[in-house]
């Protein structure tokens, strides 16, 4: 176990030198956004079978040398719930951290829960017990205690034989392959990147509002996720979601009309009305693509009982597979399938493959 994180470019050298030939790599970050738009890379936790390395970015490390840490194609990055890791590190990398194997997303294919922890998961898998203490760290803040340290070293310890249990299982259930589909989807770059046009679908139940106030939204939150990223604040600082739907709801005319919404702080009103209201007079130029156009989207009994008869059709094929039912099909997939959505839009690969006799068989039947 290190007593500090590498901190100056020898050891960092000599440290990409010692794990260069690894066939797989430990790897985790910590990080901290709570002040920030883009995360701020804190802490980068290493392992081969043999050591533990822990890297401070924060202290100057050149990000070229950093970036080569995890950029070796031949390298194989085992993480766990790897989306955020590799949206940290995409400075780092320019392209999504590649291979990785995600040991939360094959922990989902052997028939844990699709969102299991890594301590939970390696608590069952591996007998062993780990401290969640620091949490809730503020990781930014120097030197690092040893508690913080050992914290930070127990996320990389377990990964490598974690990883090796649940191949072990995967290979003796066929599903091997599922493994690596799933794995692939990790690529895409749109997975790390919000783009601004988008950004209004993030909005719980967005989809269910009038048209006009649609339109609204959807200029505001691309007003707000293109405001908050030029100057790396939360989107929350720059205008909450209560405020932007009021907005929306009730688009004021003038200064006064803004001001005299609730939860709208007068100093912000008086900052941002010009721009709001710019940004409110584009709402209605942009094509409705993307927004629904369907204003009563409460289902009909006949979608209810199609989409009843679908979630228990994938809750068989689960329990046959003893996985969870998420894992096969979302409550949303079925959702889309109960209202007419083709098949193959909704579901594609593996999940696709297995439960298509099924699924065209119950929806014919409903």
């Amino acid at each position: 176990m290190p007593d500090h994180p590498i901190t100056d470019e020898a050891a960092l050298k000599e440290t990409i030198d010692r794990l260069k030939n690894a066939p797989r790599l430990a790897l985790d970050t910590e990080f901290m956004r709570e002040r920030t738009y883009f995360a701020e890379l804190a802490l980068v936790q290493l392992a081969d079978h043999d050591s533990i390395h822990l890297i401070d970015p924060l202290a100057q490390l050149p990000a070229a040398l950093l970036g080569s840490l995890f950029n070796s194609p031949s390298q194989t990055k085992v993480l766990h719930a790897a989306r955020q890791d590799i949206e940290v590190l995409l400075p780092l990398t320019d392209t999504p951290l590649a291979p990785v194997l995600d040991t939360q997303i094959a922990a989902g294919l052997v028939g844990y829960a699709p969102q299991i922890g890594y301590g939970d998961l390696v608590r069952q898998e591996l007998g062993v017990v780990l401290e969640k203490t620091q949490s809730r760290t503020d990781w930014t803040r120097r030197p690092l205690s040893a508690a913080q340290l050992d914290y930070a070293a127990d996320d990389v310890r377990w990964l490598l034989p974690l990883a090796a249990r649940l191949d072990a299982k995967l290979d003796s259930l066929g599903r091997s392959h599922w493994l690596q589909e799933d794995l692939a989807n990790l690529s895409d770059p749109k997975l790390y990147r919000v783009d601004p046009k988008d950004a209004w679908q993030r909005l719980k139940g967005s989809e269910s509002l009038p048209i006009p106030e649609q339109q609204r939204l959807r200029q505001l939150s691309a007003w707000r996720e293109t405001r908050a990223a030029q100057r790396n604040l939360p989107r929350g600082w720059v205008m909450t979601d209560d405020v932007l739907r009021l907005i929306a709801r009730s688009p004021p005319r003038d200064l006064n009309t803004l001001q005299a919404l609730d939860a709208m702080p007068s100093a912000s009103a008086q900052t941002l009305c010009d721009e709001l209201l710019d940004t409110l007079a584009l709402a209605t130029q942009w094509p409705l693509e993307g927004v629904v156009q369907r204003i009563d989207l409460k289902p009909s009994a006949a979608e209810r009982a199609r989409a009843n008869a679908l979630t228990e059709c994938v809750r068989q094929h689960a329990t046959r597979l003893a996985m969870a039912p998420e894992v096969l099909a979302t409550s949303r997939d079925l959702k889309r399938l109960a209202r007419g959505d083709a098949l193959e839009q909704v579901l594609n690969g593996w999940r696709l493959q297995t439960l298509e006799t099924d699924l065209r068989t119950c929806l014919t039947a409903h």
